[in-house]
């Protein structure tokens, strides 16, 4: 366990100085590493990336938060930071430094009225996770285990300028530009609030587990509003091991696609019934157990699928779709990944992009079981964003390209692909009729 965290920088004032502090320490990193370039030529970029990403890291978890959040959310994809920055930044989905017991106390106090000790048999003074926006601790009352998760003091009154502060890292390290950024800054801040209000966590938290109960290898906790806030959020301690620690164990074949047909089946109902989708699909969300059960703990971040999105971003992913240019893109303009004021030799080359783009990611649901432990498929998709990366045509774009409803949903599927190559599990991609069938011209 990491040492106890005595505060946390709250105000608008002390949260940039840390920036600004970690923005000077990463320009000293750059002196240092072009300096040793001048007596080494061949010197690549690795000890920048790392002494950088350890920077920006320590600066987060002192932060916690949004800022943290974000780090979070970007370690997910393997290829869009250098390794040093998702290694670095995987950490936030397990464990960051936790908050002594004494502001646990005072969070207790100004939500519940009383302290830890007052309310249950016994608490934990240690966090048993510290991650982004909160850490757990277990507690008994009678007979029953509880969780209880404790929000960091300052997280949601500090989303909106923490982001605002993220966003000249993001565009250094995501290489993009700031107009294309901002499309999506409202779409992650308006998550990341919902994340920060742990009574809606707690009602989306009960309706998704009671809609999903028939799933057999799927188990929930039981949450308990009495013992809850907007600030703090008590349930059921769940058994099982994160994944990493899971795969250690060495689990059979046999289990390991046991368990990703469960999440497989789980993530398919919700997007395809429910249209509301657990879109925070990282390793530490879930915990694995040796007979192949998955529980699943935090239902912080739901994304609804608006019903025009849903129709036209799930149909393109129809093989049969891949060979009807003329629908295809009526579909991307839909879509906003071809712009009405789009040129025909730009719309021609973005179209050629999305659409191999469709066919690599929609690869799973193109056959009736898919083996996500071939690493060649994920190397092809890893190639291709490389490709992208280094066109000058994408670079030299102004716009843009992409619905906002893309961002959690791609996040979502990218989450649950990596758990699933990580697992190498062979499963069942059953998939809802309409992309079983040829694609008709009222669709």
């Amino acid at each position: 366990m990491k040492k106890d965290q005595k505060s946390i920088p709250t105000s608008k004032i002390a949260r940039a100085t840390k920036f600004i502090q970690t923005g000077v320490k990463l320009g000293g990193n750059y002196v240092k590493h072009y300096a040793k370039k001048m007596v080494n030529p061949e010197l690549t970029k690795d000890e920048l990336h790392e002494d950088n990403a350890k920077d920006i890291y320590d600066t987060l978890s002192q932060l916690k938060g949004s800022a943290l959040k974000v780090a979070q959310m970007m370690s997910m994809d393997k290829n869009v930071l250098p390794k040093a920055y998702t290694d670095r930044f995987t950490m936030a989905q397990y464990s960051a430094p936790p908050l002594s017991y004494p502001l646990v106390v005072k969070t207790f106090k100004q939500n519940l009225g009383k302290t830890p000790t007052e309310i249950f048999d016994t608490f934990s003074k240690e966090a048993i996770n510290a991650a982004s926006i909160g850490q757990v601790h277990q507690a008994t009352l009678g007979n029953k285990k509880l969780a209880v998760k404790i929000q960091y003091p300052g997280v949601a009154d500090s989303i909106k300028s923490d982001l605002k502060m993220v966003k000249p890292f993001a565009v250094r390290l995501l290489n993009m530009n700031e107009k294309d950024l901002e499309m999506y800054m409202g779409e992650v801040e308006g998550k990341l609030l919902e994340e920060a209000d742990y009574e809606l966590e707690l009602k989306r938290s009960v309706e998704i587990s009671k809609a999903c109960k028939h799933f057999p290898d799927l188990f929930f906790a039981e949450y308990y509003p009495e013992y809850s806030s907007k600030r703090i959020l008590t349930m059921d301690w769940l058994d099982g091991l994160h994944l990493p620690d899971f795969l250690q164990t060495n689990p059979s074949q046999e289990i390991r696609n046991k368990i990703g047909q469960a999440l497989w089946d789980f993530y398919d109902y919700q997007v395809h019934t429910l249209r509301a989708v657990h879109a925070d699909p990282h390793p530490g969300n879930f915990l694995l157990t040796q007979d192949g059960k998955i529980g699943v703990i935090d239902f912080g971040c739901i994304k609804e699928i608006p019903t025009d999105y849903y129709d036209n971003y799930f149909i393109i992913i129809n093989p049969h779709l891949l060979t009807d240019d003329d629908t295809l893109l009526k579909r991307f303009k839909q879509l906003d990944f071809i712009l009405e004021q789009d040129t025909p030799e730009q719309q021609a080359f973005f179209m050629n992009i999305f659409k191999e783009m469709i066919r690599l990611l929609g690869k799973p649901f193109h056959t009736d079981s898919f083996d996500f432990g071939n690493d060649d498929y994920f190397q092809e998709i890893y190639q291709y964003a490389e490709k992208l990366a280094k066109m000058e045509e994408l670079r030299k774009t102004n716009q843009a390209r992409g619905s906002r409803h893309g961002l959690y949903i791609n996040r979502t599927y990218f989450g649950l692909y990596s758990i699933l190559n990580q697992l190498k599990a062979n499963i069942k991609t059953t998939k809802p009729e309409f992309l079983t069938k040829p694609v008709l011209e009222n669709i």
